[in-house]
This record gives C-alpha cells, sequence and structure tokens, in this order.
C-alpha cells in the first residue's frame, strides 16, 4: 500500500518499449481508450536532460467515466486510472492502481460495483503488458 491505494506491481524481463506497446495494444483490444501516452524520458531529453525510460499510460473510457460521475462527481478526480512503466537497474517495472482501490474512499456502493467492474479490465490490460 502506498498513500492508502493498493499499488499493483511486476517485472518484466523485456524493454520498457515493448512492455508500454504490449499495454496499448491490450488498451485497444479491451476496447478502452488511451487518453495520454507521457513519455519521461523523451520529454526530458527535450529538456537536454538524460533519464532513463520512464512512461505512464493514462486509460478510461468516455462511458465509464459518466458513470463515475452520476455515481460521485468527486470521483471525476481519480480518472484516468495510470499505468507507469519504467526501467531500473536492467529490469522493467510496471505498476498500477487498481480502480477498487481508487474507489474505495467514497464509500459510495454504485461507485464500488463500477470499480470491480474495471478491475477485471485493468486487470487483463496489465496482465497482457507481462506477457512474454
Amino acid at each position: 500500500m502506498r498513500g492508502g491505494l493498493l499499488v499493483i506491481t511486476a517485472t518484466c524481463a523485456q524493454p520498457a518499449d515493448v512492455v508500454v506497446e504490449r499495454l496499448k495494444a491490450a488498451v485497444g483490444a479491451l476496447s478502452m481508450a488511451l487518453i495520454t501516452h507521457i513519455d519521461g524520458q523523451a520529454n526530458a531529453a527535450r529538456k537536454g536532460l538524460r533519464a532513463g525510460p520512464d512512461q505512464i499510460l493514462e486509460v478510461f473510457r468516455p462511458d465509464f467515466a459518466v458513470r463515475v460521475w452520476a455515481a460521485d462527481k468527486r470521483a471525476g478526480l481519480d480518472i484516468p486510472i495510470r499505468y507507469h512503466v519504467y526501467e531500473q537497474d536492467g529490469v522493467t517495472h510496471m505498476s498500477y492502481r487498481a480502480p477498487s482501490a481508487i474507489f474505495a474512499p467514497y464509500a459510495n456502493p454504485e461507485l464500488d460495483a463500477l470499480a470491480r467492474e474495471l478491475d477485471v479490465i485493468f486487470a487483463e490490460i496489465f496482465a497482457r503488458g507481462q506477457a512474454a
């Protein structure tokens, strides 16, 4: 647990770029939307800085967003949901926070039910990102 939210992590033998491409493919295959792709290494390079591979994918879908807002408008702060992929010490790491953990503090049964539905989708995207 970090900051009260369950962080799901894994390591992969493949480079971060390969893992990111698998995650992107899984997002599309599971009918989700890639909202933003932040390439920290590329952003640092544009400023003349050096950084190892570090990327964030923000993922969600408009129909789920509308359902989140309908359940609890405040929960809009917590979407989209992010995957973090980076390399450290020659190993690729990936992580995300489970929707059920993200939305739990709202103590809203409707939001909790939606989060359980999203948990399945986000876990599958994560699993496909790890696949060799």
